[in-house]
């Protein structure tokens, strides 16, 4: 069975972003995160939704979030680093290999953990605009 255009978009977000350096990137990740595991970057989908229809197409406008994990005494000051990143790396295909029509940037959320080292999370939200069959998700 073939993946969907959301599928497909995911994964190209995904790749694009192992290059980034000095994190490990994830995947919908569900588990928590041991200390080792950090900095990390996971990428994820929150919300999918129909924009617009044309005569056999939709256009859709997939939410995708970019989680920036990180662990300092400064972790806001520490998760821009990788912050500019993700942004570098994802605006530098904002057609997604060509599975999107373009990505805009939406939010940044920040919080911030006292644990036995601070914990900051950065939550980027992107748009990525992209179309499919009215009827078969996996075509344009």
């Amino acid at each position: 069975m073939a993946d969907t255009r959301r599928e497909l978009i995911l994964a190209r977000i995904k790749t694009n972003l192992d290059s980034a350096t000095g994190a490990t990137v994830y995947r919908s990740r569900v588990e928590p995160l041991a200390r080792g595991e950090v900095p990390a970057i996971i990428v994820e989908p929150v919300l999918d939704q129909p924009s617009e229809q044309f005569s056999n197409k939709l256009q859709w406008i997939l939410r995708v979030r970019v989680t920036v994990m990180v662990r300092a005494e400064l972790p806001d000051n520490v998760s821009d680093a990788y912050s500019q990143q993700v942004h570098n790396l994802i605006m530098a295909d904002s057609t997604v290999n060509g599975y999107a029509l373009d990505i805009d940037p939406d939010r940044v959320e920040f919080s911030l953990f006292e644990a036995d080292a601070p914990l900051g999370v950065v939550s980027m939200d992107y748009l990525v605009k992209y179309r499919s069959s009215r009827v078969d998700l996996t075509s344009a």
